[in-house]
């Protein structure tokens, strides 16, 4: 969506380049990559504790990359002290993953005051080899700042 404009530059500004530490993103040691209006990319190194016995990557991971991302691509489009909040999601998943590095690109798709479509596309690096692992979809319902207060 090329309509949108930054209405949250101070988010932009502490987020990009930010590794969580906490929660389920601190877990996958989520990486703030870029972030502008109406698009993010985060990324995470995949690591024993994200395995299964089988040898690939918990499906989980993947789609805690997704909904994270979800929402976080549309603060810097929603006023300042709005909150974003993940309705419905589903994640199309690929390709296994062994290793490397998962990224995540998310774009809104669709914008109004109250909701946001988004479309998030995963993508792997391993060896050199760059390839789409997942691809996923959501709806976030917007709570916005003034409503917050009340």
């Amino acid at each position: 969506m090329t309509d949108l404009e930054i209405r949250h530059p101070k988010f932009i500004e502490n987020l990009t380049g930010h590794v969580s530490d906490s929660g389920i993103d601190g877990f996958l040691g989520i990486r703030h990559v870029e972030m502008g209006a109406g698009y993010l990319v985060v990324e995470f190194d995949v690591k024993d504790e994200h395995m299964t016995p089988m040898g690939n990557m918990h499906g989980g991971c993947l789609a805690a990359l997704c909904d994270h991302s979800l929402g976080m691509v549309l603060y810097p489009v929603m006023p300042p002290g709005s909150w974003a909040a993940t309705t419905e999601f589903k994640v199309n998943y690929l390709k296994p993953v062994s290793g490397g590095t998962c990224q995540a690109i998310a774009s809104i798709e669709a914008m109004t005051q109250r909701s946001a479509v988004v479309v998030i596309r995963v993508e792997n690096e391993k060896d050199g080899e760059k390839r789409i692992v997942a691809l996923a979809q959501g709806t976030c319902t917007v709570k916005l700042a003034e409503e917050r207060a009340g």
